[in-house]
């Protein structure tokens, strides 16, 4: 079976840019494997659907399944979601899904669920699939993954303005601590350490229900959660979080009333681009596919 390490359960118990860089290096069987310099723009995949929250806010399975399938598909021109999904990992790949627990906000389950299925049907055999976002660094699966997933729910943050896709791989270092000087500034670094450098294969945004507001490392109110029922899906992290950034501030514009700036800003981002070549922040090198929901869709 799939190894979940650490449930959220458990955990709440517990505790514009310069240059692009996100063109994409295929291997033979056209599977997506990472990021090199080039004249593409970055493809990011934003769907939504209006049914994809319960009555209680809680994420519709059979929906969520059907929203990551429309946009993985779309992300890699392909005929149908299986198509889509053996471009990215097959039978040889031990697979790590990187999630988050932030107890307030966790990846939901539902979306753990549609990608597991999908690399399941990939062909990637259950003993090689692994789900965890604490472990990340220490997890067997993961110390011997040849591919990564990686999901979370987008969030404002007291460190680094944003939680997003870049900062979800903060767990795959010893001392997360060590990363958090100057706003987080450099986060992007830990995307090219040897056991995660050119493994992962797909970056997930859960832009369900978004946080939009905070002040301090753990506030959460649910005044500034709302159901944007979203998921941006991407190849390059920069450029995904870029773009739930913007959603983000025009969320806050629209709330507020006025312009109400990150606090900090997320300049890891920004940085991820001109500084680490990790991906692209520029909206101008970034083609955005929308899909499904057009009401609210801010963007």
């Amino acid at each position: 079976m799939t190894q979940r390490i650490i449930t959220r359960r458990q955990f709440l118990k517990t505790s514009a840019s310069a240059t692009i860089a996100g063109a994409l290096l295929l291997d033979s069987r056209g599977s997506v494997f990472g990021f090199g310099e080039g004249d593409a723009r970055s493809r990011v995949v934003l769907v939504r659907d209006e049914n994809a929250l319960d009555d209680l806010g809680g994420a519709r399975e059979a929906v969520i399944q059907d929203m990551l399938d429309r946009a993985v598909t779309a992300l890699t021109g392909k005929s149908d979601a299986l198509a889509a999904w053996r471009t990215l990992v097959g039978p040889k790949d031990v697979v790590g899904i990187k999630s988050n627990a932030w107890g307030y906000l966790p990846t939901p389950e539902a979306v753990e669920k549609a990608i597991e299925l999908r690399v399941i049907e990939a062909g990637v055999a259950e003993e090689n699939i692994a789900i965890t976002d604490q472990e990340a660094r220490t997890h067997p699966t993961f110390k011997r993954a040849t591919a990564l997933i990686n999901t979370r729910p987008l969030r404002t943050h007291a460190w680094s303005g944003v939680g997003s896709l870049i900062k979800n791989y903060i767990m795959f270092v010893e001392r997360p601590s060590a990363y958090h000087g100057d706003s987080c500034a450099d986060l992007a670094t830990i995307w090219k350490l040897p056991h995660v450098a050119g493994k992962t294969r797909l970056n997930v945004l859960v832009m369900l229900t978004p946080l939009f507001h905070g002040v301090g490392p753990h506030h959460f109110s649910s005044e500034f959660v709302w159901g944007y029922r979203g998921l941006l899906v991407g190849f390059d992290p920069v450029a995904v979080d870029a773009t739930g950034v913007r959603i983000l501030v025009a969320k806050r514009r629209e709330h507020f009333g006025e312009d109400r700036p990150l606090n900090p800003p997320a300049k890891h981002i920004q940085l991820a681009d001109t500084r680490h070549h990790l991906g692209s922040a520029d909206p101008e090198k970034i083609e955005l596919i929308t899909l499904g929901w057009r009401e609210g869709i801010l963007i």
